[in-house]
């Protein structure tokens, strides 16, 4: 999201070239980003995050943003967003705070940390939900394979480096494979995981 600079090469994004494009302008541009540990603001509510995010203050749109991530609304609109809610909580506020922006590109980046097991799934199923009704791209950073049936394209990440690109029936066999990575220095087929056996 230009948190950090890249060490070389290009960022573009939708045929612009957004590298040394500051933070705002890339959200103007249409890039939302779901930080791993989601921020907490003390004296602040949902209803003034989701009015922030969506440009709109109308109740009715806030509450169906809330109902969207599966939290009752009436009950946490005008709530504070702050270290009292569960991890859970905060993520679905954050992540309602994305889908209130209607992105053309949004960035999770693990968002699985901090919740429990039984949010997993619903969460999964909500980015699947999100990505499919709007039609933009989603990029999700996990270690969790839960999310892997919810991807059109995996990006197996070793050392830095893309191991692999493709789909999951072509990963499975390092996803599997305990000893993944062994041997991959001796290696140079990108797209080949047999090499990584």
């Amino acid at each position: 999201m230009g948190i950090h600079a890249p060490s070389r090469g290009m960022i573009r994004f939708m045929d612009e070239d957004i590298t040394d494009m500051a933070i705002d302008k890339r959200s103007r541009a249409g890039i939302a980003y779901g930080f791993q540990h989601s921020a907490r603001f003390k004296g602040i509510t949902f209803r003034d995050l989701l009015a922030i995010a969506s440009g709109q203050d109308d109740e009715d749109t806030l509450v169906r943003i809330l109902s969207r991530v599966g939290i009752c609304s009436m009950d946490f609109l005008d709530k504070s967003v702050d270290a009292k809610l569960s991890g859970g909580e905060i993520k679905k506020i954050e992540m309602a705070t994305i889908i209130a922006r209607s992105p053309k590109l949004a960035i999770y980046d693990e968002p699985d940390t901090g919740i429990d097991l039984w949010t997993i799934r619903p969460m999964v199923d909500l980015i699947r939900r999100e990505n499919r009704e709007n039609n933009n791209t989603t990029i999700v950073v996990s270690h969790n394979r839960a999310f892997l049936e919810a991807a059109d394209t995996l990006l197996l990440i070793k050392g830095g480096k893309i191991a692999y690109t493709g789909d999951i029936d072509g990963a499975k066999v390092m996803l599997d494979d305990q000893g993944i990575c062994t041997l991959n220095d001796l290696c140079r087929e990108e797209n080949n995981a047999e090499c990584y056996r």
